[in-house]
């Protein structure tokens, strides 16, 4: 490129860039930089480091990084020790905070004294038993305690032990609890093995199986990308407990699921999980927390992107970008009304 074409393509990026910054300046969501709240201020967040979450966390993040805050780099831990370190100060907020999967993990930390969930991220998540459609039809099954027969279990036996596996959940997610509880509650200890490990690496090898025809047996949630591979109704189906046996501390939570059933495992909404101090001084982030949230059809949409291949930290970042531009003029109302907070 010649140098004339240089300065003139130089002069028309400059002309581009002034007409882009008069638009933001005429904009009800353009914030001069001295009435950011969040100006000189680092926030801490901790996080599990799971892509298929990484959506919700960039959308929490890009809201107060237009506030103003600096965000640092997410800390990397497992959910109970995640909820440790947000109740002692060690980061400033966790999530997605699974509410009421994770109510032990909070009260452990401390409870509401020292850090609380705030608003509500994603709405009706809902987990479970499934099972693929093929064998599901040929045999009856539809319900988890019908595996205490041994010959129903042995058609979900993996390893050759006679035992159903039921791929199962990670160690130190809220869902173990549960699972290993179930398998006391509805006597399957002597039909069904709980397989855990790595859960998507787990749950590629469920996905193989039943793509090629084996009976197969897995734990999974909503909104994850795994229902727009194995979709229920389709090539899979959900199992119905015969009743809910959830721990103490989720006693009497909704387990039901229209069209489905009881499911035993509680229907549960995201949120934010944020250390109180945090909170107290920085309102602006705290009522962005309390407004921002994601329709769970839009989570799973993004997450099949991930399972397509889009599941680098820049592309995930790039679907929160393209969300917050789909929805910008709520996205703006909910900017304004956080910095209103501040005042």
């Amino acid at each position: 490129m010649s140098d004339r074409l240089k300065i003139q393509w130089g002069f028309r990026r400059l002309a581009a860039a002034v007409t882009v910054l008069g638009t933001l300046a005429m904009s009800p969501g353009y914030v001069a930089a001295e009435d950011l709240p969040g100006k000189g201020v680092t926030v801490r967040p901790v996080n599990q480091g799971v892509a298929e979450e990484a959506f919700e966390n960039d959308v929490v993040e890009l809201g107060l990084k237009d506030l103003g805050y600096t965000v640092a780099e997410a800390a990397q831990t497992q959910v109970p020790v995640a909820h440790i370190a947000v109740a002692n100060g060690d980061a400033d907020y966790f999530s997605p905070h699974w509410y009421p999967l994770h109510t032990a993990f909070a009260e452990k930390a401390g409870g509401d004294a020292k850090a609380h969930r705030v608003g509500t991220l994603v709405k009706d998540s809902t987990q479970g038993y499934n099972i693929d459609k093929a064998t599901a039809d040929k045999y009856g099954i539809k319900t988890i305690d019908q595996l205490k027969d041994p010959k129903i279990a042995k058609l979900f036996d993996v390893d050759g032990d006679g035992k159903a596996d039921l791929y199962g959940c990670e160690a130190g997610w809220g869902c173990e609890r549960i699972i290993e509880r179930n398998l006391d509650a509805y006597g399957l200890r002597a039909t069904v093995t709980h397989k855990q490990g790595s859960y998507f690496a787990l749950i590629a090898d469920a996905i193989q199986r039943i793509q090629s025809g084996k009976p197969t047996l897995y734990y999974t949630w909503t909104p994850v990308w795994i229902n727009g591979v194995l979709r229920h109704g389709k090539e899979v189906v959900w199992l119905t407990v015969p009743f809910t046996a959830l721990p103490d501390e989720q006693a009497g939570a909704n387990t039901m699921v229209p069209g489905i059933g009881n499911l035993g495992f509680s229907v549960n909404d995201h949120h934010v999980f944020a250390n109180n101090d945090f909170l107290k001084k920085n309102p602006a982030a705290n009522k962005w927390f309390q407004l921002v949230t994601i329709p769970i059809e839009d989570v799973d949409a993004e997450n099949l992107l991930i399972y397509k291949g889009e599941k680098s930290d820049d592309g995930i970042r790039g679907h929160a970008e393209a969300w917050k531009e789909a929805h910008l003029d709520q996205w703006n109302n909910w900017i304004a009304q956080a910095k209103q907070a501040a005042k």
